[in-house]
């Protein structure tokens, strides 16, 4: 989904001094382990969502939500694991993120989907990515990047542009996913991989477990968790490599599923293209009819009424489910409170069903109203600390009425669930 480039690259300070990554030696891959069967009843929740609790404005909500902090907490649907559901603190889209994100009691998990050069299916938020969320620079692979590594010189920033397309599915599980971020001031590869934002941690970036789309699916299954593949927009020319069609690649993501038995009831597909959702509409409407349509599209205020408008045609073209980012659905009303935009309350009135994106994306939550944040950026006025992300989630729950919430630290909408019963 959206990421705001900015707040990932760090180009003003010494590599030493904004990471902590271990050393090149210690970068070895995990091999894959096939997953054992193991359905947590429970969700382990740890100390976020008190601490956001804590820091709320005195008031009924924040009495209510108090009063579930000695509950046992259960998996819920309603908390969607964005990148795995932990990407807070662990790399994205790899097994570790999946797996924290399930001990969160996240009942949905994301794999985001690119395709490798000889056409395999893996999890990564972006085709061409690999350069920011893997060691990929600082290994042999990187002669084959569309652009390999350039280090920073003469005030041009280091670069490079490193896709999964360039390599097979075998090189791309040699590689170890880190935090998404690099370094724009680095003179060597192992420096271009520093950049983690100072509010996420490289504490668990010690060789992240990249994962294939049947190995995703494999292991989300050995949970008894439900599925939400997203199909990521290609970054090179289709067909690829000649014959490698863009229908292959939708109907690829099916076969995979029906390959693996999964009952299309557990599974939510999505995609940011309308000719994608309709796809699936069309050539399997078992997948088709939970297939989730995202949503940047109103992203100025001179797009985002024509963004309101489109939901009618959505509506009767067959989709059931879109998928706006959290800022599209509340706008300040009086006294600084927040309240359904007219994107949510058109959408309710269709009768679509609206899923949210990305809670815990953003920081700490004053530094991102001050800097205009992506996710924030309709209700900075009245957005003052982190506590406030527990005002916007009550919002999105009881008055606009989303089934979901995607979340980079899935503890906090699965807290926020158990406690109002959303499951």
């Amino acid at each position: 989904m959206h990421v705001k480039t900015a707040s990932l690259v760090v180009a003003a300070f010494a590599a030493t001094e904004v990471s902590a990554l271990p050393k090149a030696e210690w970068w070895k891959p995990k091999a894959w382990k096939n997953p054992t069967q193991h359905h947590f009843q429970n969700a382990e929740l740890g100390p976020r969502p008190q601490f956001l609790v804590a820091d709320m404005d005195d008031g009924w909500l924040k009495d209510r939500l108090s009063a579930c902090s000695d509950m046992e907490a259960r998996p819920s649907k309603f908390s969607i694991g964005h990148r795995g559901g932990a990407c807070l603190q662990f790399p994205e889209e790899t097994r570790e993120s999946i797996e924290a994100g399930t001990r969160m009691g996240a009942g949905i998990l994301e794999c985001d989907v690119a395709f490798t050069s000889d056409r395999e299916l893996v999890c990564r938020h972006d085709q061409c990515d690999l350069h920011t969320t893997t060691n990929i620079v600082a290994t042999d692979l990187n002669a084959k990047c569309t652009t390999p590594f350039t280090p920073a010189a003469n005030g041009t920033a280091a670069t490079a542009n490193c896709c999964t397309s360039d390599i097979t599915l075998a090189e791309f599980k040699s590689l170890c996913g880190k935090m998404d971020g690099f370094n724009a001031s680095a003179t060597t590869p192992e420096d271009f991989l520093h950049g983690t934002p100072a509010w996420r941690t490289d504490l668990y970036a010690t060789c992240g477990t990249v994962l294939s789309h049947k190995e995703y699916l494999a292991l989300v299954d050995s949970h008894g968790r439900d599925f939400t593949t997203e199909l990521k927009q290609p970054r090179v020319p289709m067909p690829f490599d000649g014959d490698y069609t863009l229908q292959q690649y939708q109907q690829q993501v099916i076969d995979e599923y029906r390959a693996a038995g999964i009952d299309p009831s557990r599974v939510w597909l999505q995609s940011f293209e309308f000719a994608d959702v309709a796809y699936w509409l069309r050539a399997d409407p078992a997948f088709g009819k939970q297939a989730v349509l995202l949503d940047e599209s109103g992203d100025t205020p001179e797009t985002f009424s024509a963004a309101v408008a489109n939901l009618t045609f959505y509506k009767e073209a067959g989709v059931q489910i879109v998928a706006p980012p959290l800022q599209y659905l509340v706008a300040l009303g009086d006294n600084d409170e927040y309240v359904p935009s007219v994107y949510a309350t058109t959408a309710k009135k269709l009768g679509l069903q609206i899923i949210t994106w990305s809670l815990e994306r953003s920081g700490p939550l004053a530094q991102a109203a001050a800097s205009g944040d992506y996710y924030w950026s309709t209700v900075a006025n009245g957005t003052h600390k982190d506590g406030d992300m527990y005002r916007l989630v009550d919002v999105l729950a009881r008055q606009v009425g989303v089934v979901g919430i995607f979340s980079d630290w899935s503890a906090t909408v699965t807290y926020y669930a158990n406690c109002f019963g959303y499951f």
